[in-house]
Parts: structure tokens; C-alpha cells; sequence
């Protein structure tokens, strides 16, 4: 895995040993060694994103999981920002995810509809 901040993922390896933290930090890094060989092989970041996130997820992640991983590479990942880009725009339902980008914020994935708007 390249990194931009070795020091910042060291850090977050540090403080997230226990199995849900551990689990996000694990799936980040498989998740980006996979699309660092795709981009290698001649991909850009968003072909491969989407389906590597898929390949990636070895142990059930859920949905705040994925946000976090977005979160965790986009500070210490060299194609950390575009992820993180590329994540907002896919995710938002509205402007939210441009607006989100503007800010450097990463949207939260884990959507819960609990009755219809139309109701």
C-alpha cells in the first residue's frame, strides 16, 4: 500500500485493535492493494473502485464500515483524495456528496429508510 501519511495509518493501526476497528483497518488495506494492482495494470481509480470494494470485503463489512475505510485512506492513502472524490459523488442522493468533497468531509454510506416519504 502507498502511502501519502505513513505516520497517520500507523496511527489509526494503533488505535483500532479491537475486532470492528481492526476490521475496517483490514479491509482499507486490502481494499486499496487491490485497486493500487488494477491502477498499476492500467485502470484509473474510478473503473476499478466499485468492484474492488466488492472483492475487498472478505469478512461481511457493513455499511459505516465502508464510510470509515473511505475516511481512513483518504488521509493516509497516496489516491486517498480521489477515493474519497469518487465515494461522495456515487453515494449522494442530492448535492450532498459535492458539497461533502468541497469540504473534505466523506459521506456516511449507511442509509436507513424506516417508512415511505410518499406515505
Amino acid at each position: 500500500m502507498q502511502y501519502s501519511n505513513a505516520d497517520l495509518w500507523h496511527t489509526y493501526v494503533a488505535k483500532n485493535t479491537d475486532g470492528y476497528g481492526a476490521g475496517i483497518i483490514a479491509y482499507a488495506q486490502r481494499w486499496a492493494e487491490l485497486m493500487e494492482t488494477r491502477i498499476a495494470a492500467g485502470e484509473d481509480l474510478m473503473q476499478c473502485a466499485e468492484p474492488t470494494s466488492h472483492e475487498a470485503d472478505t469478512n461481511g463489512i457493513t455499511g459505516f464500515m465502508y464510510g470509515a475505510a473511505v475516511a481512513t485512506l483518504a488521509g493516509c492513502w497516496v489516491y486517498g483524495e480521489q477515493l474519497r472524490r469518487w465515494h461522495n459523488l456515487e453515494t449522494q442522493i442530492g448535492t450532498e456528496g459535492e458539497q461533502a468533497n468541497q469540504h473534505g468531509g466523506v459521506l456516511n454510506p449507511a442509509v436507513l429508510h424506516i417508512r415511505d416519504p410518499e406515505a
